[in-house]
């Protein structure tokens, strides 16, 4: 029975080598396969410095504003991974409307053009045109971009002349940055519908 006992002390003795050795391989896979995704994310997204640069040069003025914006938004949502520039002209008698056109710059499917559109709530009797520099976060088809976005609640952001807003449906979150005249009152009460085409119904 001795015999026995040693064979049985040896098997037992090379199956817990054999666990501390599947121990230690897989958090180093894991631990790989984790920097391969913040690689894989770094390379498919856009850094601060970039956007800062690029809604600064379009924007103009108040760049240390836009800077502050900016680093909010990443504060929040981390780096994105495309971004729309364009115009958009917008009025209001207590109720608003908008409509803007632009291009979306995305970091992985390059250029396609953008339109948007909708209602919105104000405090002003007026009428206005202004740039726009958005940030789009979590979209990874781009066909996905075109749906309505409401308003994030409490979400509306004021440095220096500069405002910005969150508006999401599902994953994807968009934030758009305006300066000066282009901000409204209720900017942030209402949603952004963003087609394909042009469309003038604002709804």
């Amino acid at each position: 029975m001795k015999p026995f006992f040693q064979s049985l002390i040896i098997i037992l003795g090379l199956a817990l080598a054999g666990c501390s050795n599947n121990g230690t391989v897989a958090p180093t896979e894991s631990a790989q396969h984790r920097q391969n995704l913040d690689e894989t994310n770094y390379a498919n997204t856009y850094d601060e410095k970039s956007i800062v640069n690029a809604a600064s040069d379009f924007l103009g003025g108040g760049s240390e504003a836009i800077a502050k914006v900016v680093e909010k938004a990443f504060q929040d949502h981390g780096r994105p991974n495309g971004y729309i520039i364009g115009t958009e002209v917008s009025g209001a008698i207590g109720i608003g409307v908008r409509y803007g056109d632009g291009t979306l710059t995305h970091k992985i499917e390059g250029d396609s053009r953008a339109y948007w559109k909708g209602p919105s709530i104000g405090f002003d009797i007026g009428a206005n045109g202004s740039r726009v520099f958005a940030l789009v976060y979590n979209l990874y088809d781009v066909e996905e971009l075109y749906q309505r976005y409401p308003a994030v609640e409490g979400s509306f952001y004021f440095v220096g002349g500069v405002g910005m807003n969150y508006q999401q449906r599902g994953d994807i979150i968009i934030a758009p940055i305006r300066v000066g005249v282009g901000l409204r009152a209720g900017v942030n009460l209402g949603y952004l519908h963003l087609t394909r085409k042009r469309d003038w119904i604002p709804f």
